[in-house]
């Protein structure tokens, strides 16, 4: 018997295709994880959850309601240790950015190989992110977006350093983490911590503005 630092990783995986969901599981057991929970719909996802403890959620987004983007925010609220992997088709790349505010922090398109999806979750689960160039751009293009709303500087919306910006335009050209390393003179951990800063202040972001809506909501239902 190995240490409990040895345990196989822990994966659900959550897809409608049946097919498609039975080849990822194998594969994952064939590499040593352990699956412990498959669903085809939101709703069985959200069910199985609790009592399937994953380290890792393998998810599509568009199952059964509720979608990917609502079983993601619900299982991180559930389990904030949980790590959210999003196999997504091409196309859907707003709606990937809605998941990784509600908390996912991988991304990875369904014409990924085996090899792919294997270090995807080996590192998700680490707690690394898995980042593609297309969603850094998209992150790029929303605190554009935030950044030209006009914000009182005590309005406690997170801004992105001047650092971050640089690191997330260059993850945006297609640049990996090691070629940004290596460009800006500092270590890979440095780059994957500047990525998870970005992705933390985005949910943050995405907090924000939830609660200035429910403040809003209210302040309407007084009158």
């Amino acid at each position: 018997m190995g240490d409990s630092t040895d345990a196989p990783i822990r994966v659900m995986v959550v897809d409608d295709h049946p097919m498609w969901r039975d080849a990822v599981e194998r594969d994952l057991e064939v590499a040593g994880l352990d699956v412990v929970g498959v669903a085809s719909t939101g709703q069985e996802a959200l069910a199985r959850f609790p009592a399937a403890r994953p380290d890792v959620l393998v998810l599509d987004l568009q199952i059964p309601a509720p979608n990917g983007v609502e079983v993601t925010a619900e299982v991180v609220r559930q389990d904030p240790s949980v790590r959210v992997l999003i196999l997504s088709a091409s196309g859907e790349q707003a709606d990937v950015l809605e998941a990784v505010k509600a908390g996912a922090t991988g991304y990875l398109v369904k014409s990924a190989s085996r090899e792919e999806l294997l270090d995807a979750v080996r590192r998700v689960a680490r707690g690394d992110t898995v980042f593609t160039a297309g969603l850094a751009g998209l992150v790029l293009g929303e605190y554009r977006r935030l950044s030209d709303t006009p914000a009182t500087p005590e309005d406690g919306t997170p801004r992105l350093t001047e650092r971050e910006t640089e690191v997330l335009r260059l993850v945006a050209k297609g640049l990996s983490y090691k070629q940004i390393a290596e460009r800006l003179v500092v270590s890979h951990r440095t780059v994957q911590n500047h990525v998870q800063n970005t992705l933390r202040k985005l949910q943050m972001h995405n907090r924000v503005e939830l609660t200035r809506w429910a403040i809003e909501q209210g302040l309407d239902d007084d009158e």
